[in-house]
């Protein structure tokens, strides 16, 4: 465990618990991520999604192929992809001699980082990244859609299974069964690994509402190319080529563009909500910027060199592999976050990032984000604006606080390799607690962190994991009831 909390103002060190050590930083790699992204894409940044064609119009009939464009936009839902649909119609175009081309190349085709659990590939919370994707949600978890499951006409009789969107991209398999009133709800929703079957199994009660689940599907580039061409019949008009994927020709003349909000308001779902998927992204899209397509290896090329430059980060302390934290391969320091905060603080943009942190304490999950169930009712509430991090056995938490005499601070706290079924989440929310309560006028930090509150990271037990979210080793709000 490492423990690390300075003035946020001279950098100074008020406590220090192995603030060197290198430990596994889970969504705490997001801090590093989101300063980068905002320095090399820019608060405006949008991504953009093309609708071209390469071919010669005669009146309604274009004759020559429809190209679909993306560049990685996680903000894109199915109704955007109608919305294209509808605006191709709207140019007076009604039918289509050539293919339909999915264009996905901005990206490269690696799909899944760097040592990410294989067996997690079915959950929403690792996507496949894409150049071409749809979002399930207004939360933007993309590569996924909604399966939705509702009580049978009667008890025995499966449960009504669908999508949301419609789409025959993926195929249910539904063995589920309906039970009587008031009988438990074991519905499970869980996607074949390497396919798009989707099985829905358990026992629903005829008396309970629809419920929803997220799950991923396996490559994001067909599943948005299969709802544009089914928005496109369904809005008149009619592509008599075949699906097919390849890159836009340089000579294309564009129908429909559609741009993303910009990076500045994307901020928001993705630190609040600690989205993967808008992190990756990002990544990628950080790759791109030396004029080359987008991938791991180039987004890191281009983070790294920003971090240590402009964010005061000694990239020699550290590893990252990807975007999100979700690799437990990525390692870093308290003292190397903690320099960031600092850095970051100088910089222009730092007060749109600073508001986009979660929140401790307040409710709504667009301001409180993954840390709205925690402090509650503590002076750290409203107060602490920090990233947290879970993954198996895997615990962070840092971020900035204001004193009770209005002093600045900011802190760090990782852990790494606890004892299994066993959360230090609360202990991180103590420490925090003590933080904003702290006064130098009353007592030291190194008093505050030692007395018989049992504060010392060293020795202070653990509380037993309540969350769902700690069993299953995922980040706080990659369920429903956040954590």
């Amino acid at each position: 465990m490492g423990v690390l909390v300075r003035d946020a103002e001279d950098g100074s060190t008020l406590y220090s618990h192995h603030a060197h050590q290198l430990l596994i930083p889970a969504s705490n790699d997001k801090l590093y991520t989101s300063n980068a992204a905002i320095k090399v894409l820019g608060q405006d940044y949008k991504f953009t999604t093309t609708v071209a064609t390469n071919g010669s119009r005669s009146g309604s009939n274009v004759q020559g192929n429809l190209y679909l464009k993306g560049t990685g936009d996680p903000t894109m839902q199915a109704g955007d992809y109608d919305a294209l649909a509808a605006q191709v119609a709207s140019s007076g175009i009604k039918t289509v001699s050539g293919n339909i081309v999915a264009d996905d190349t901005f990206f490269d085709h690696r799909q899944l980082g760097y040592n990410w659990g294989w067996d997690s590939n079915p959950y929403y919370y690792q996507p496949e990244i894409s150049a071409l994707t749809v979002a399930a949600d207004s939360q933007f978890d993309i590569g996924a859609l909604l399966v939705e499951t509702a009580p049978g006409n009667a008890v025995g009789q499966p449960a009504k299974v669908t999508t949301n969107p419609a789409t025959n991209y993926v195929t249910i398999q539904n063995e589920t069964t309906t039970g009587a009133a008031g009988s438990p709800n074991t519905i499970a929703v869980e996607r074949k690994l390497g396919i798009n079957t989707i099985v829905v199994t358990g026992s629903m009660p005829i008396d309970s509402n629809t419920e929803e689940d997220i799950s991923t599907i396996t490559d994001p580039t067909g599943y948005a190319l299969s709802l544009f061409r089914d928005a496109l019949t369904r809005h008149g008009v009619i592509v008599a080529g075949q699906a097919a994927r390849g890159a836009t020709p340089a000579s294309v003349t564009p129908i429909v563009v559609h741009d993303s909000m910009p990076l500045s308001q994307l901020l928001t779902p993705f630190l609040k909500l600690s989205n993967n998927g808008i992190a990756e992204t990002l990544m990628k899209a950080m790759g791109t910027q030396s004029g080359g397509q987008g991938s791991w290896d180039s987004g890191l090329q281009t983070e790294l060199p920003v971090l240590q430059a402009q964010l005061n980060v000694d990239t020699s302390k550290l590893q990252l592999v990807d975007g999100s934290g979700l690799s437990n391969v990525n390692v870093t320091t308290p003292q190397q976050t903690t320099n960031l905060l600092i850095a970051a603080r100088s910089k222009p943009w730092f007060n749109t990032w600073y508001s986009a942190l979660p929140i401790a304490g307040e409710s709504d999950p667009l301001v409180g984000g993954t840390l709205r169930h925690r402090m509650v009712g503590t002076k750290a509430a409203g107060n602490v604006h920090g990233k947290t991090g879970t993954l198996d056995n895997v615990s962070a938490l840092s971020g900035y606080v204001t004193t009770a005499d209005g002093e600045k601070l900011v802190f760090s706290i990782m852990e790494t390799n606890f004892i299994e079924n066993f959360s230090p989440k609360p202990l991180e929310d103590q420490i925090a607690e003590a933080l904003a309560n702290f006064s130098r006028s009353t007592t030291s930090p190194q008093v505050l962190m030692n007395r018989n509150q049992k504060l010392n990271p060293s020795t202070q037990p653990l509380t037993p994991a309540t969350s769902k979210a700690k069993n299953l080793g995922l980040e706080c709000s990659w369920t429903k009831e956040g954590c």
